[in-house]
């Protein structure tokens, strides 16, 4: 007999079955924004290589996009606050012989630019702060030279200092010690081109997708493949990106009937996806963004005008839809913020950078979480990795590995590093410019010599405080060993000649807070300039005279900022270098004695001039201060 009530019960679990129900998340309502056109980035000649590419990289300092140039390859930096019209002759770099590739950030550095163009290099480049502006950056800090093709991508490592992939033509990955310059592992594991390469969390593993359509699992410290299985069965290239700590892979590719696809992989079996999914039918190679914060993966297509964005779970299906953010304009390629660049009161949890494909515009969109409140949301906001590395290159290449370290967005959000440049030796090795900074401090810790001797054309007190009226003063005070010299009339008001002579020394006086420093400078002709008159046979003597004005002391308003003069509470004293129009150079060494003395002998009466100013104005200060002057009144 049968159960009436059991036909009930199946239909009771049948339409349970199709309720689905609403999945319970944070980012269900995560939505797009569209930066204004005031935020924006335009007129810039997006490069239009046919490479599998993003064009573009960023940071919180800088923005960097591949551009078009004849006779070789180019891309333009320019600050990332920058916005509105870029400068058609803004400053680009220049150094690579053809067509650039791929451009990535170092993590660690927010000045250093690593760049893989068609002529089998990889360059690094360091960008001082204030970028580039009007003058090209042709010479890098590092040439890396070992591909026999053309270089298509590179990757910088996620915990470890100075270590960066390339991936070229030629069917290599080549791992690359920057600090030395040199490749300290070569992998050569892939039959065919190598459409895209991964890190995972703390770099210990490399996954791959290969144009044979075998999706691979490798050490890059050895170059042992650890793991691989079949991936997108489609002709077209496919992508791949390492799931954080979760042991999952995700990528992107086409089916034998050319569908675009997306699939789930765990990292310890190959041979069968997780999960996958068909999206459209359409021809644009998909490339997908990790989120490990909020475990979201935005999928973009090239040519498309759309993002899709997912949330990943660790239940089946391991990946939900959540919607997607459209556009009527196709992008060319997307650059992202990391992290730390983000405005984390406006629950913005990630930021592309559009290149659109048919605009010469880089255009920011905002992904957003809607929250009321303006203040910090921990919930959608856990650490996140620092710009600092966890491990030296050393130690990666010795086995260890080790997870990024990691900064609270509350008080970490916007931080930039600034790292000092980097100089390259002799022995092509990084240095930065910490021993050219202890050589100047050397230099300033020298004690200043003082010239004690007499000069003559100075009247003054024992205090060493004088009045002048713009009167010419002769500095006859000679070196020893020097004959006697000639004497010239003076000449007023006229500026030196630049390169009047092949030989001829630029005084430059150098003012400091503690001490003054005279410095002699070897003039070295420019190229272009005019050269010197001929020595003549009835040249007589040579004129060695100085012209020194000096103002008087009621010239107390004189602006700080002016660069001429040794500056003593408002009082100027400029020094005027000039020779007479029937002067000649010197014909013999014993004339460029006489020019050298003299010389000399300005300098030290200079020096012993300042010293007598300092230490009366000290004096004059010091009386004030007894009769109770403040500023502006004597109490």
């Amino acid at each position: 007999m049968l159960d009436p009530n059991a036909n009930n019960n199946n239909n009771n679990s049948y339409e349970k079955s199709l309720f689905k129900g609403v999945r319970s998340s944070k980012f269900r309502h995560v939505f797009g924004c569209v930066a204004k056109k005031d935020k924006c980035y335009d007129n810039l000649k997006i490069t239009k290589n046919a490479n599998d590419s993003n064009f573009c990289a960023v940071n919180p300092k800088f923005i960097a996009v591949c551009t078009e140039s004849s006779g070789g390859g180019s891309f333009i930096v320019f600050p990332e606050t920058k916005f509105g019209r870029i400068e058609v002759n803004a400053g680009r770099v220049v150094g690579h012989r053809g067509p650039i590739l791929d451009l990535k950030w170092n993590p660690f550095n927010d000045n250093v630019i690593a760049s893989c163009s068609d002529d089998c290099t990889v360059k690094i480049w360091y960008i001082p702060d204030e970028g580039l502006q009007q003058r090209n950056l042709s010479e890098p800090i590092m040439d890396l030279i070992e591909h026999q093709r053309r270089v298509s991508f590179i990757e910088w490592h996620p915990t470890a200092d100075n270590i960066i992939l390339s991936t070229g033509f030629d069917y290599l990955v080549i791992v690359w010690n920057v600090s030395t310059g040199t490749p300290v592992r070569v992998i050569d594991c892939h039959p065919d081109v190598i459409h895209s390469m991964s890190f995972n969390r703390d770099g210990s593993l490399l996954a791959t997708t290969c144009k044979d359509k075998i999706l691979r699992i490798i050490d890059p410290r050895s170059g042992d493949v650890v793991n691989s299985g079949v991936c997108h069965r489609g002709s077209k290239a496919s992508r791949v990106v390492f799931l954080g700590e979760t042991g999952k892979l995700f990528t992107t590719g086409f089916s034998r009937y050319s569908d675009r696809q997306w699939a789930v992989w765990s990292e310890h079996d190959l041979s069968d996806p997780l999960t996958i999914e068909s999206i459209d039918s359409s021809s644009g190679v998909m490339f997908p963004y990790y989120d490990n914060d909020t475990r979201m993966v935005y999928i973009a297509g090239k040519g498309d005008g759309n993002i899709r964005y997912y949330e990943l779970t660790d239940e089946p299906p391991f990946c939900h839809y959540i919607s997607q953010f459209l556009t009527g304009f196709p992008q060319r390629g997307l650059g992202v913020m990391p992290k730390r660049g983000l405005d984390v009161y406006k629950c913005e949890v990630f930021r592309f950078y559009k290149l659109h494909a048919t605009r010469p515009v880089c255009e920011p969109i905002s992904m957003i979480v809607p929250r009321k409140s303006q203040q910090f949301q921990s919930d959608i906001f856990p650490d996140t990795p620092a710009p600092t590395p966890a491990l030296s290159a050393e130690e990666w290449l010795s086995g260890k590995n080790r997870n990024p370290i990691l900064i609270n967005l509350k008080t970490g959000f916007g931080a930039k590093t600034n790292k000092p440049v980097f100089l390259k030796s002799e022995k092509n090795i990084l240095q930065t410019s910490a021993v050219n900074i202890e050589r100047k401090f050397a230099f300033i810790s020298q004690e200043n010599k003082v010239d004690y001797r007499q000069k003559n054309g100075f009247n003054g007190d024992s205090n060493g405080c004088h009045d002048y009226n713009e009167e010419e003063i002769e500095v006859s005070n000679q070196c020893p060993e020097s004959p006697p010299r000639k004497k010239f009339p003076w000449i007023k008001d006229r500026e030196p000649k630049k390169n009047a002579m092949n030989m001829c020394d630029i005084v430059t006086i150098q003012h400091l807070p503690t001490a003054t420093f005279v410095t002699l400078q070897e003039d070295t002709p420019e190229p272009n300039c005019t050269p010197s008159p001929p020595l003549s046979d009835d040249m007589n003597a040579i004129n060695n005279s100085i012209n020194i004005s000096i103002n008087n002391n009621n010239n107390h308003n004189i602006d700080n900022n002016h660069t001429n003069g040794i500056y003593n509470n408002g009082i100027t004293h400029q020094t005027h270098q000039s020779f007479d129009e029937t002067s000649l150079p010197p014909k013999n060494e014993r004339e460029l004695w006489e020019a050298f003395h003299s010389q000399c002998a300005t300098i030290h009466s200079l020096e012993v001039q300042i010293t007598d100013k300092d230490k009366r104005i000290k004096e004059l200060e010091e009386l004030l201060s007894r009769m109770g002057y403040d500023g502006q009144h004597i109490y």
